[in-house]
């Protein structure tokens, strides 16, 4: 089960988890990790990523 939409908002912005990586100050494996919905980041995490993306948190849990 999909409980976020962080690789779906990154292709839509054509920004890779790399550079999420580097623009949260963390590691590639810990950003693919969410992406792959392995792990989960914290609320605090998503609206810092939610920022970044310019897109609200809702757009990163929630299935359009």
């Amino acid at each position: 089960m999909k409980l976020n939409r962080i690789k779906c908002v990154l292709v839509e912005k054509d920004i890779s988890q790399t550079q999420l990586a580097k623009d949260l100050g963390m590691s590639f494996s810990t950003i693919n990790a969410y992406c792959s919905n392995r792990k989960q980041p914290s609320l605090e995490l998503l609206s810092k990523i939610a920022d970044i993306l310019s897109v609200s948190i809702k757009d990163l849990i929630a299935d359009k």
